[in-house]
């Protein structure tokens, strides 16, 4: 039976990446320097609380990964990459700490959107930190760690509420799929 779970969970990772990446061709593009509106992080938090952080964790770093390689979005470099993406999407895997919980989806993705933020955060302080703008609204973005909490926070507040929204509508009819019931 394990290795029949383990078959499972690596073919619905499968599939669960697929429809991240087909989700992220409809995103909205409103920041000039990135970050957008999509609903890609539902299929790897649906992933993650199904079969637990592990899972959700290599789902987000494949995913992430494939992401920045369709997009062309190289810019910045080899660390951008790893923190913007790779490692982005990786750490909403870690709704999975919800494994299995009956609200674990919104609970999830409200842990894995944090987490998703705190990377992003890093990476505005650290790469980005070039692009804030110096004369907007007088001094507020004068610093590095400010403009990243507002620039990063703006849309992933929005990416989160969203994904509460729908995760939450979604968990009574996904209830024994999001439970593992349909496992045993």
């Amino acid at each position: 039976m394990k290795n029949k779970n383990h078959i499972r969970s690596l073919c619905e990772c499968g599939v669960f990446i697929a429809a991240a990446i087909a989700l992220s061709f409809a995103e909205l593009d409103l920041w000039l320097q990135g970050g957008s509106i999509s609903l890609t992080m539902i299929p790897i938090v649906i992933m993650a609380v199904r079969w637990g952080p592990v899972w959700g964790v290599v789902t987000g770093l494949v995913f992430g990964t494939l992401k920045c390689l369709i997009g062309g979005h190289m810019e910045w470099g080899f660390i951008s990459v790893m923190l913007d993406y790779t490692l982005a999407y990786g750490a909403v895997g870690l709704a999975g700490v919800f494994k299995r919980r009956e609200r674990g989806a919104v609970c999830g993705v409200i842990l894995g959107a944090f987490c998703r933020f705190i990377i992003h955060f890093i990476s505005g302080v650290t790469i980005y930190a070039i692009t804030m703008p110096t004369e907007l609204y007088g001094n507020m973005y004068s610093n590095a760690a400010i403009y990243s909490v507002v620039y990063n926070g703006a849309y992933m507040l929005i990416n989160c509420v969203i994904a509460v929204i729908i995760l939450g509508i979604l968990t009574k009819p996904l209830k024994k799929y999001l439970t593992g019931a349909d496992l045993k």
